[in-house]
C-alpha cells in the first residue's frame, strides 16, 4: 500500500480520537456561557468563556513569566524525580530484601499530604526554586518508582533463565529483557507523574513562591478577579495536557511494537 493510501487512514484515526472529547468541550463551554449570562451575575463572581479569554489576553504580560516560572519548577523536578525513582526501582528490582524493605515504605509515603508538608519545605528552604522541586519530585516520585519496579520485575523469568543459561552477564538480560520489559510500566507512570507535576508546582508557589502560577492564581483571588483565577486554571490544564501528549509521543517512539500490538488487538 502506497503512503498516499495510508495518510487518509491516519488522518481518520486521528479524527475519532479527537473528535468525542472536542465535542465535550465544546458541549461543556457553551454550557458554561449559557449559566453565566442566564445567572446575571457580574463577571468578577461568574465569569463566561469569553470573559476568560478576555482576561487571559490582559494579563498575558504577566502570565508569560509566570508560565515560565512554573514550567522551570516542572522540569527541574521532574529530571529530578525521574532519576531518583528509576534509581530507587532498580535497586528494589535487583535486591529482593530491599524490595521487601522498600516498597511498603514507599507506598507509605502517599498517605503524608502535601499540602501539609508544602509550608514546612517553604520555612526550611525559604521561597526560591527548591522548595516548589521537592514538591513536585514528591508528587511524582512515587508513580514513577513504582511503574517502574513493577515493570522491572514483570519480566518473563523464562527469558532471563535462557539468556543465564546461554552465558549472558547481569547487564546483557537488564538490557535485553529487563528493560524492555519495564518500558510500558515506566510510560505509563510517566503520564501519570506529568500530569501532577504542574500541580505540585503551582501548590508550592501558592503556598509561597515570589512567582509563577500559582502566585498570579492567589493575587487573582485575593482581587476578587475571578476571570483571571479561570484563565490561570485553564492555561495549568493545558501545560499538563501538552506534557501528557509529549509523552505518549514518546512512548510511541520507544515503544512502536507495543503500540502495534495494541492496535491489533483491538
Amino acid at each position: 500500500m502506497s503512503a498516499p493510501d495510508r495518510q487518509p487512514t491516519a488522518w481518520r484515526r486521528a479524527w475519532e480520537r479527537a473528535s468525542p472529547p472536542a465535542a465535550v468541550l465544546a458541549g461543556t463551554a457553551a454550557a458554561w456561557y449559557a449559566l453565566a449570562r442566564a445567572s446575571g451575575l457580574p463577571p468578577f463572581v461568574l465569569p463566561a468563556p469569553t470573559d476568560v479569554a478576555a482576561a487571559a489576553w490582559e494579563a498575558r504580560g504577566a502570565l508569560a513569566p509566570a508560565i515560565g516560572a512554573t514550567l522551570l519548577e516542572t522540569a527541574v523536578g521532574l529530571i529530578a524525580a525521574l532519576v531518583l525513582a528509576v534509581a530507587l526501582a532498580a535497586a528494589i528490582a535487583a535486591s529482593p530484601l530491599l524490595r521487601r524493605a522498600l516498597y511498603p515504605l514507599l507506598v507509605a509515603s502517599q498517605t503524608v499530604q502535601i499540602l501539609a508538608i508544602a509550608p514546612l519545605l517553604i520555612i526550611w528552604f525559604g521561597f526560591g526554586l527548591l522548595p516548589k522541586v521537592l514538591i513536585v519530585v514528591l508528587i511524582c516520585f512515587f508513580p514513577l518508582a513504582v511503574g517502574t519496579a513493577d515493570g522491572l520485575a514483570s519480566a518473563d523469568p523464562g527469558h532471563v533463565e535462557l539468556l543465564r543459561g546461554m552465558g549472558a552477564g547481569r547487564w546483557q538480560v537488564w538490557r535485553l529483557v529487563r528493560l524492555p520489559a519495564a518500558l510500558p510500566s515506566f510510560f505509563s507512570g510517566l503520564k501519570v507523574a506529568v500530569t501532577y507535576s504542574v500541580v505540585g508546582a503551582t501548590i508550592g508557589e501558592w503556598v509561597g513562591g515570589s512567582e509563577g502560577l500559582g502566585l498570579f492564581m492567589l493575587r487573582a483571588h485575593n482581587a476578587f478577579r475571578a476571570d483571571r483565577v479561570f484563565a490561570a486554571m485553564l492555561v495549568t490544564s493545558a501545560l499538563s495536557i501538552g506534557l501528557f501528549a509529549a509523552a505518549a509521543a514518546a512512548e510511541r517512539l520507544a515503544l512502536p511494537w507495543h503500540h502495534a500490538f495494541r492496535r491489533a488487538s483491538r
